[in-house]
């Protein structure tokens, strides 16, 4: 390798290191973000030598994404398609966000009462307008009738 190309290398590795951190990144997310900057060999390269050297990890994001979203009360629908967005690996999305879990129904439901309070919907008009809300959080229609009810 030329001087040149040694230094656009650690270029590369330090630009990532940069946005690792900052936060946490997924691979696929990392390369297009330095590919506008480097050329792609150069930053499959420095991520591929940073993977190996567990600096990046797509199981590391993957968790912290899910802790985090699920922290600012978004659901498990939302979450999954922002991940998917990502170009998060779907067997590693179905490894930390499990749907069918108890825990998104009282996330839905304490939204919910956040939201609008602990009462029912008193008609049809504005149980639809929680529905939607709900909906656009990313809780799938199970988990909104189980807080709406």
């Amino acid at each position: 390798m030329s001087v040149e190309t040694l230094q656009t290398v650690k270029d590369v590795r330090r630009a990532a290191m940069d946005l690792l951190a900052r936060r946490e990144h997924g691979f696929k997310e990392l390369a297009r973000k330095l590919s506008s900057r480097f050329p792609s060999e150069l930053v499959t390269e420095a991520l591929t030598r940073l993977r190996e050297e567990r600096l990046q990890s797509d199981d590391r994001f993957v968790e912290s994404f899910v802790y985090s979203r699920t922290q600012r009360g978004y659901g498990p629908v939302r979450i999954k398609s922002e991940l998917f967005q990502k170009g998060v690996d779907r067997d590693l999305v179905s490894q930390y966000l499990f749907e069918q879990d108890e825990h998104w129904n009282e996330l839905a439901k304490e939204i919910k009462e956040k939201k609008f309070g602990e009462s029912k919907p008193e008609n049809v008009k504005e149980r639809a307008r929680q529905t939607r809300f709900l909906a656009q959080r990313g809780f799938s229609m199970g988990q909104i009738y189980s807080a709406l009810s």
